[in-house]
């Protein structure tokens, strides 16, 4: 039994498949291969994205002098959520401050803080579409994977039984080795699905969590904006 499971490793069902089923687990092993990359890049991502948050908000909050973080801050933490969430609110609130200083009419406090939210809402969009990009990949791999899979069976225990089709008699023997080619394609499919489905609920609900955050950090920085309108021009 040992030489029969010897002369059929997975390695030979692999090699002895039919053209299609070998094109099917070919696309499942890119798949599979590419939705680890994505994994493994947006495990560092978030990875740097908490620590990121976690330093500038304990430098924000600090009472030093924003003026002073906005300059440094692109610098500091490159590529990072909160910091363009940041520095959209502060760069509309500083034209705001010159028109204040020139007498425009752009000066009123009702105009501001509106284009404040808005340029900050429209920073926070495009950052979350940034942080989100491979997500849809791996929904996808996750939805359609055990379905390539199962295509790849069936259509492998098809050309089995077809190969039987003028055999006179037939035997397990016979069926057995291209059932179980066939089937290798179907674990493929799960084996690629399931990391893909978990890594994309666990980065998904990532993203949740940090679009809550910056939600809120948005919402304490406007406070802070309308505090100093209402004072009409100081430093911050």
């Amino acid at each position: 039994m040992n030489d029969v499971m010897a002369s059929h490793s997975i390695w030979d069902l692999v090699a002895q498949a039919g053209p299609v089923v070998k094109l099917v687990m070919l696309i499942l092993l890119a798949a599979s291969m590419t939705s680890w990359g994505i994994i493994l890049h947006k495990w560092l991502r978030f990875r740097k994205i908490k620590r990121v948050v976690t330093e500038f908000e304990e430098r924000f909050w600090s009472g030093g002098n924003i003026a002073s973080l906005y300059k440094t801050a692109a610098q500091e933490w490159p590529g990072s959520p909160i910091v363009a969430v940041f520095l959209t609110g502060f760069r509309e609130w500083k034209r705001w401050a010159g028109d204040g200083k020139n007498g425009s009419r752009n000066s009123e406090v009702g105009d501001i803080l509106p284009n404040v939210r808005r340029a900050m809402t429209v920073a926070l969009n495009r950052e979350m579409d940034n942080v989100g990009q491979g997500l849809t990949f791996l929904a996808t791999v996750g939805s359609t994977g055990p379905f390539i899979g199962l295509f790849g069976t069936v259509w492998g225990i098809m050309n089995s039984f077809r190969g039987l089709a003028g055999a006179k008699t037939t035997t397990l023997t016979m069926v057995a080795p291209g059932i179980a080619e066939a089937l290798i394609a179907t674990a493929m499919g799960l084996v690629a699905a399931i990391p893909a489905v978990m890594a994309y609920n666990k980065y998904a609900t990532e993203m949740r969590r940090l679009q809550q955050k910056l939600d809120n950090f948005g919402a304490e920085f406007l406070n802070i904006l309308e505090r100093q309108a209402s004072r009409r021009g100081g430093e911050i």
